[in-house]
C-alpha cells in the first residue's frame, strides 16, 4: 500500500546545524556546490552527489531540495511511495543506494518528464551499485556523479563551531585548531567531541580538550 505523499516528507539529519555556521564551501566540496547551484534549471534528469560519511551530502542535498522545492525522502522509504505522486516534481534521494531496483528504475525514469529532476545521495557512486534489473543498470552507469571529499581544515572547523554554537559554548581560539588535527573528518566526529566537552561539565580548554580524546572508547577520534 502507497503512503500519500504529503505523510513521506521526511526530514534529513543536517551535517551542520541550521543557524550556526551554515554550509562553509572549500575545496572538499567545491564541484558538488557548483553542481548543484543552478541544476535543474530547464532540463531535468538525474544527478549523483557521492562522498564518505559526515562529508556533508545531507546538508547539501537539503539546501538544493529547499531552493527548487523537492520532495525528500530516503532510500529506504521510497517503495512505500506511488512514484506517480512525483510525476513532474524534483525529488531529492538521500541513501539513494538502499531503494530496492524497482523503485529506483521507476523513479530515474519519472526524473526525465517534465518539470522532474531527482538528486540522489550516496558514498559510491551509482555506477558502483549492485542492480540486477538489466535497463537500471544502464541507466545507473549514465549517471553525472560528482564526487564529495571529507571535510578539509576549513569546513571540520566549521562544524566544530558550530557544534560548540548549538550548545552556547564559546572555547578559545586554540580549542578548535587543536580539534581539528586530531579528531576524524565527519560531521559525526564533531558532534561527538563537542557532546563529550560538554558532557564533562568545565570551560572548555585546549587542556580539557586534550582529555576527553584520552577517552578513544569511541572510535571516532585518533
Amino acid at each position: 500500500m502507497t503512503a500519500p505523499i504529503d505523510q513521506m516528507r521526511l526530514p534529513l539529519q543536517s551535517d551542520l546545524p541550521d543557524g550556526a555556521e551554515g554550509f562553509v564551501v572549500s575545496d572538499c566540496n567545491r564541484a558538488a556546490v557548483e553542481a548543484v547551484a543552478d541544476w535543474p534549471n530547464l532540463i531535468g534528469g538525474v544527478m549523483a552527489i557521492c562522498g564518505p560519511a559526515g562529508c556533508g551530502k545531507s546538508r547539501l542535498g537539503q539546501i538544493w531540495a529547499e531552493r527548487v522545492g523537492a520532495v525528500a525522502i530516503h532510500g529506504g522509504e521510497a517503495a512505500v511511495i506511488d512514484p506517480m505522486e512525483l510525476e513532474g516534481r524534483p525529488v531529492l534521494l538521500d541513501r539513494a543506494m538502499d531503494a530496492d531496483d524497482e523503485t529506483l528504475f521507476h523513479l530515474i525514469n519519472l526524473a526525465q518528464s517534465p518539470g522532474g529532476a531527482m538528486l540522489m545521495l550516496s558514498r559510491p557512486a551509482p555506477s558502483a551499485w549492485h542492480a540486477t534489473l538489466p535497463d537500471l543498470r544502464s541507466r545507473l552507469n549514465a549517471v553525472i556523479s560528482i564526487p564529495m571529499e571529507a571535510p578539509d581544515d576549513l569546513v571540520l572547523a566549521a562544524m566544530l563551531e558550530a557544534r560548540f554554537a548549538e550548545r552556547g559554548i564559546r572555547p578559545p581560539k586554540d580549542v578548535i585548531p587543536y580539534l581539528v588535527r586530531r579528531i576524524d573528518r565527519s560531521a559525526e566526529a564533531a558532534a561527538a567531541i563537542v557532546e563529550r566537552l560538554d558532557a564533562l561539565h568545565r570551560p572548555v580548554t585546549r587542556a580539557l580538550a586534550r582529555e576527553a580524546l584520552d577517552d578513544r572508547s569511541g572510535g571516532l577520534f585518533d
